[in-house]
């Protein structure tokens, strides 16, 4: 049989040190025990896979990986080989683990602790020093120390009532409770401590001190001893290099880190033991117990720790619980009062506005925005420059899609620009109402300017060690004060989860809003487009007698121009309602495409349009014919729309141009009139319906928005395209279709 091999990550090529070095030492491998214990670990057969190397100094004989555990003399304590029997068993899936007991071994008394790993029966030996009478008063004192915390109390309290309790239990200098933040930094929010130390309460420390794999172990392994942090650790042998170390993530003897001794030794500690708070399966807090001098606190003393912190962590639960509901029942009923005002009220925006100063309490925020197709209120000290000048930001910034919110607490680190036209506002949740509209309720928190009291400055250091290069912990825990701005309190989880409630309501809210405003205005359409129509007709057919009984000139005939020209925008106004009815039942438009000459068809058009409107000057330029297979009516239509957006939003006594032409397989009409060219916010929206753009033009005070809208659909359903562009100073809409084939001969 070959010598058996130490084994362990010591032996390993260390990586170039970087800031998340600590986060990748594979502490739950260490290879190697604390020196106050011995470990063997074996298979189903019983057979020895890895043995501690100080087997015969505290066993009393030497057992070796390879050896069959029954062939060792470790003695006749027939409990101690009950007990390994059971956890066999155990291991073989044919029962329980048995309960840690007390054994003898080689003249000393030891807590034998069994669990399973790899397959193996890890058992511990851990040397026991007190006598049973004392553990005995431990385990009365132990009791008390429940009872005084099962009873409610705010949880600063209990955290103090802990760390008193488990320092008289334990005899530890001092005893501190650790409370983490979201960025996984731990604050020492109780302590009890010897008057000759210096004490630490209040102090924060880095999230680096607790690296990511060590908060996985305290998770599963919610108490930890260290007895001795300046002994040596005592290897683990194995047969062959080549098998995987063992794991000891659930062993109670697990050496330590190198890092994590070097951490210790800095603060002049000795001894440690932590118990960890775990609420909703993660690492809420600690309870961190330093000693000056080796101390080494019995295993039953340190599984009553272990309980008492299981009990904490569940009155911490039920009081963290406890006002998470209250909050949650009051920002239910802000949501349903909100959401019922909303539903029966005409006016969003105002209702939006009169619930923003509630909800930004319910959020903790300072200040509230609301913003809705480019109305703005605000709520609270913010200014309205300063408003405008976040909405622009987070228009042009959080375009992402859906309904999810935006948030941060540190806006003037994410976007330095905005850091003095924003100041003191830092923290910004966002919840988008409609991205494309621009709309927003935006909740605000001011700058936080924090003193840190740090425990050490904590940043670390490039330091060649026993391991290479790599960073090594800080070297004075003296208190280090750091000054932070630029930030507010960062929103919580819970923030964040009624805010992305609050938004998922408003957003069904203005969907059913819409969905009913488009079926009342779909019927509406259609109502107006059936019942307006035949008496537009008799009033036009009357205003035409009147026009043509009267003498040319006189103010009867005047009369009949002028009700037959209201008359016949009326009409069309009428056909446009019909055609969007149609089109938002998903009904299409009736068309009846046919071979036409598109030149005598504008040309009629233009002569009328001349008719209407004599100081309209027209300059068309066209070839003798363009043939196209469209339908007649429906093209002049779009036509007619086009020659008189140009005329109504042309500069006055400038022409309007159009040009017919053929280019490929397309027949091209342009309508070019002299204006300013349109904003590429509102050019995304021209062929949309129900612009809020074309009745602020006092020169078009009748428009709906809906001439363009329909023009495309028409040109879109002939196969063509209608677009629009601008050519200083000329503002143009092409239309283009599809020419007419001629016949392909037999």
């Amino acid at each position: 049989m070959s010598p058996p091999t130490p084994t362990g990550y010591f032996q390993a090529l260390q990586p170039a040190a970087t800031l998340d070095n600590c986060d990748r030492e594979p502490i739950h491998i260490p290879g190697s025990i604390q020196h106050h214990g011995a470990l063997l670990a074996l298979d189903a057969a019983g057979l020895v896979r890895h043995a501690s190397a100080n087997t015969a100094e505290l066993l009393g004989h030497r057992v070796l990986p390879g050896e069959h555990l029954a062939a060792a003399s470790l003695g006749g304590d027939e409990r101690l080989w009950a007990t390994i029997a059971e956890g066999l068993a155990a291991l073989a899936g044919q029962g329980e683990l048995p309960m840690p007991i007390e054994c003898q071994l080689g003249g000393r008394s030891f807590d034998v602790v069994q669990h399973i790993a790899q397959s193996l029966l890890v058992i511990e030996f851990e040397s026991r020093r007190q006598s049973a009478d004392e553990l005995a008063g431990f385990a009365i004192q132990a009791h008390r120390a429940m009872e005084k915390l099962r009873r409610p109390r705010a949880i600063d309290e209990l955290l103090q009532r802990a760390t008193q309790e488990l320092r008289a239990l334990t005899g530890f200098d001092r005893v501190m409770a650790y409370r983490f933040r979201q960025d996984s930094s731990g604050d020492v929010v109780a302590e009890s401590c010897s008057e000759v130390l210096d004490p630490y309460l209040g102090r924060r420390y880095p999230a680096s001190d607790i690296p990511a794999q060590a908060r996985r172990l305290y998770v599963s392994n919610t108490l930890r001893m260290i007895a001795d942090v300046t002994s040596a650790p005592v290897p683990l042998l194995q047969e062959a290099p080549s098998q995987p170390p063992l794991d000891l993530s659930a062993g109670v003897l697990r050496s330590v880190s190198p890092i994590h001794i070097e951490y210790l030794t800095n603060m002049g500690v000795g001894a440690s033991m932590s118990v960890s708070i775990v609420v909703n399966d993660q690492l809420w807090g600690l309870i961190a117990c330093h000693h000056m001098a080796p101390r080494q606190v019995p295993y039953s003393v340190r599984m009553a720790c272990d309980v008492i912190g299981q009990m904490l962590a569940a009155n911490i639960q039920t009081a963290l619980a406890r006002a998470q509901t209250e909050r949650q029942q009051e920002v239910t009923a802000l949501r349903m009062s909100v959401m019922e005002n909303l539903l029966n009220s005409d006016d969003e925006f105002a209702t939006l506005c009169q619930y923003a100063a509630p909800l930004a309490r319910a959020l903790r925020a300072e200040a509230a925005v609301v913003a809705e197709n480019g109305k703005l209120c605000q709520e609270g000290p913010i200014t309205i420059d300063a408003a405008r000048t976040l909405l622009q930001w987070l228009n042009l910034t959080q375009q992402t899609q859906g309904h999810d919110i935006c948030h941060t607490h540190a806006l003037p680190l994410a976007s330095p620009l905005l850091a003095t036209a924003l100041a003191p506002w830092c923290g910004v949740l966002g919840l988008p109402l409609d991205r494309g509209t621009g709309s927003w309720m935006v909740f605000l928190r001011k700058e936080q300017i924090e003193t840190i009291h740090w425990g050490g400055k904590p940043d670390k250091e490039m330091r060649s060690g026993p391991l290479g290069p790599r960073l090594t912990p800080r070297g004075s825990f003296e208190l280090w004060k750091e000054t932070v701005r630029s930030t507010s309190e960062p929103w919580s989880a819970e923030d964040l989860q009624i805010a992305q409630q609050m938004l998922d309501e408003l957003v069904r809210a203005r969907n059913g809003r819409y969905a009913e405003v488009n079926r009342a205005r779909n019927q509406l359409m259609a109502v107006l487009g059936h019942d307006l129509r035949d008496p537009l007709h008799s009033i036009s057919m009357a205003a035409r007698v009147l026009e043509k009984t009267d003498a040319v000139g006189s103010r009867a005939g005047r009369l009949g121009q002028r009700i037959q020209s209201s008359s016949s925008r009326m009409q069309r106004l009428v056909s446009q309602v019909l055609d969007m009815s149609r089109l938002q039942n998903r009904l299409g438009l009736d068309m009846h495409p046919q071979p036409i000459d598109l030149v005598p068809l504008v040309e009629d058009l233009l002569d009328e349009a001349r008719t209407a409107h004599p100081q309209m000057r027209v300059d068309w330029r066209a070839p003798a014919s363009l043939q196209v297979h469209a339908d007649p009516d429906r093209i002049a239509q779009v036509v007619a729309n086009l020659v008189s957006n140009a005329r109504h939003h042309g500069a006055v006594g400038e022409p309007v141009q159009l040009r017919a032409y053929c280019l490929d397989d397309r027949v091209l009409l342009q309508v070019r009139n002299v204006a300013d060219e349109i904003p590429p916010e509102l050019a995304e929206t021209l062929f949309k319906p129900f612009k809020t753009v074309s009745p602020n033009n006092p020169r078009n005070r009748g428009g709906m928005g809906l001439g363009l809208y329909i023009a495309h659909q028409i040109v879109t359903g002939h196969g063509g395209t209608l677009d629009y562009r601008f050519e200083g100073p000329h503002v143009v809409f092409t239309m283009a279709l599809p020419t007419l084939l001629p016949p392909v001969a037999d």
